[in-house]
């Protein structure tokens, strides 16, 4: 008798589900200051496809939409390991109706970075603000932070005690995306007050 070897199932990866479980926006980026994508009401379904860093946001594939956004954990029941998926950062949506800004500044008071511009002209109908996106520190560990405000200045914190420089860029911000980013000449923990 010859004995016929059964196949062995492997295992296939499942993306974890989500099911939203308040009404809330979904977002070009991971964090509040990222321009509204659509709304997400209670009950919607999706998968999630990435997350940030430490997990609060999802990357999530929505099935009513086919589309995927940004959105905090904290509006959803997961089922599955949110870490069981890469860290990921989708590109912004670019504005080509404004240019960016054109002079940025900033200076160190302690712990913090106030980071100031000329403003750009834009409709009232496309204004949406200004959005920094940087890497600073808080806690001796480096993050990446987002900022949003309607007008200069930006007040940014950031400890002096990482092992690398702070840094970041400002964009302006219109109701279609964000215009090229200028870099913030991030000062060093090394400045006086």
């Amino acid at each position: 008798m010859t004995w016929t070897p059964s196949i062995t199932p492997t295992p296939t990866f499942d993306f974890p589900d989500v099911t939203v479980i308040m009404n809330a926006h979904c977002r070009y980026g991971p964090g509040v200051a990222y321009l509204h994508h659509f709304d997400l009401w209670t009950g919607d379904t999706g998968i999630v496809w990435n997350r940030n860093a430490s997990g609060t946001w999802l990357w999530v594939k929505w099935d009513k939409d086919h589309a995927a956004c940004w959105v905090a954990k904290s509006v959803l029941e997961v089922e599955g390991d949110v870490f069981s998926v890469v860290e990921y950062y989708h590109p912004l949506p670019q504005s080509t109706l404004y240019g960016p800004v054109k002079r940025v500044w900033a200076e160190r008071h302690g712990d913090e970075v106030v980071v100031d511009w000329k403003e750009i002209w834009m409709t009232e109908d496309d204004d949406r603000g200004y959005m920094i996106k940087a890497q600073i520190c808080q806690d001796g560990h480096r993050i990446d932070a987002a900022f949003h405000s309607d007008h200069p200045p930006i007040t940014v914190p950031d400890d002096r005690n990482c092992d690398r420089k702070s840094n970041g860029v400002l964009y302006a911000v219109e109701k279609h995306g964000y215009t090229d980013p200028i870099t913030i000449p991030w000062p060093t923990g090394d400045d006086k007050d």
